[in-house]
């Protein structure tokens, strides 16, 4: 693929962590629903599943002036016999002179999935030690076509060198591509290369959540989206497939290439696709309970009348605590939608009941990690003033991860 990944990522205010992050380890539910996987369990020095993989060669800066030429084989990616992919750049030509400026300056991998794996919707993770060393730029992204920036772009990590302790989350697409990408990034307390990191995407139809080692730290909507670009497309309705590489400079990766020792290495313990941690399946109907009270989203009285406010209540079993995840994204009971009232988005909207009618505010996701949110507001359903009684009405807020804001399916 060629294309232009030249950004610095914006968004809301990048989370200061004031602490490494700890690594966490997949769920047993996350574990049991993949979809597809690559452990790389292979002997060392043996190359990736030719079944699973591809490879970009060339050295013609992939549209970003890197500066290393990208192999085939097992000469910059293969396995180290102790579960892991290893992806090495390396200083020197290799033997390769044809580079976009002239003599290649180094080496390095990139492997897809193209033609071989797509995914469209669900959990996407890779464990991953990222290298050190200003002028590296390890990835671990999704592309949904050949016709960049238009199938749009989903980048899941990258690191670069010269700020090492700063990981970014971003999406490309049509008018927001390049430097004008949407994401966010965040700041640890300690650099990423110390340790693995689970990197992922939770990714639905109207939401895709980046979390770290299972701490959330950006979410884009489609309303959110266009709040911060304008009148740009949604373009992340359709399948993508995976990519993994080591970039060395670029207009991104920048730093001191120079500088670099004679071999760098990020390191791959697993990529594992899942629809586990996706979101609630459609058809069904379930209760839904919140973690802080246990008790369930109530319609009061069983009432169906349009502006019904939702509530809390003893988890009864009764067709007012009776929800359906639909496949256009409502969650339905007695015939009617969850509703922001109004098409609010502030704090503290009423949440209620209404006539079904196709717009965004009645449209909702469960993320994995607990939060029901409306995608309009890309706001949190929340019970006021965090009460756990019988009858606490349930209203909007921006999402805090505060426990009145969880919810399961019962």
């Amino acid at each position: 693929m060629r294309k232009t990944r030249f950004f610095i990522a914006v968004a809301a205010v990048a989370v200061t962590l004031t602490g490494g992050l700890a690594v966490a380890s997949r769920s047993d539910t996350a574990e049991a629903a993949v979809v597809w996987n690559e452990d790389f369990n292979g002997a060392a020095g043996s190359g990736v599943d030719g079944s699973k993989w591809n490879f970009d060669t060339g050295g013609s800066g992939f549209g970003n002036q890197e500066l290393e030429y990208y192999t085939s084989g097992t000469s910059n990616v293969s396995m180290d016999g102790q579960g892991h992919l290893v992806i090495t750049a390396r200083k020197g030509s290799g033997g390769h002179n044809d580079c976009w400026n002239g003599t290649c300056q180094f080496t390095s991998g990139r492997i897809q999935t193209a033609g071989k794996f797509t995914q469209q919707y669900g959990h996407i993770e890779a464990r991953i030690q990222v290298p050190n060393g200003s002028g590296l730029w390890p990835a671990f992204w999704m592309l949904g076509g050949g016709n960049w920036p238009t199938d749009g772009e989903i980048d899941i990590m990258e690191v670069v060198g010269r700020d090492p302790n700063r990981l970014f989350g971003t999406l490309h697409g049509p008018g927001y591509s390049g430097a004008n990408g949407y994401g966010n990034n965040i700041v640890a307390g300690s650099p990423w290369y110390q340790a693995f990191h689970n990197y992922a995407v939770d990714w639905t139809a109207n939401q895709i959540v980046w979390t770290v080692d299972g701490q959330e730290y950006f979410r884009a909507t489609p309303s959110s989206l266009q709040a911060t670009k304008g009148n740009v497309s949604w373009v992340y309705n359709h399948a993508f497939f995976i990519i993994l590489n080591l970039a060395v400079g670029g207009n991104f990766g920048q730093g001191n290439p120079a500088g670099l020792p004679a071999e760098s290495k990020m390191l791959v313990d697993y990529v594992h696709v899942s629809t586990s941690d996706s979101g609630p399946p459609t058809g069904g109907t379930n209760a839904i309970r919140g973690t802080g009270s246990g008790r369930c989203i109530d319609v009061p009285g069983a009432a169906s009348n349009d502006g019904a406010r939702l509530q809390i209540f003893d988890c009864n079993g009764t067709g007012a605590q009776q929800w359906q995840f639909a496949s256009d994204g409502t969650v339905r009971s007695l015939g009617k939608c969850m509703d922001a009232a109004a098409a609010g988005t502030a704090d503290g909207t009423a949440v209620q009941l209404f006539t079904c009618n196709g717009t965004n505010a009645q449209k909702f996701t469960l993320s994995a990690a607990g939060d029901l949110v409306n995608v309009n507001a890309n706001k949190c359903v929340d019970v006021a003033g965090a009460a756990t009684a019988n009858a606490s009405a349930l209203q909007l807020w921006t999402c805090s991860g505060g426990s009145n804001q969880k919810w399961t399916k019962a």
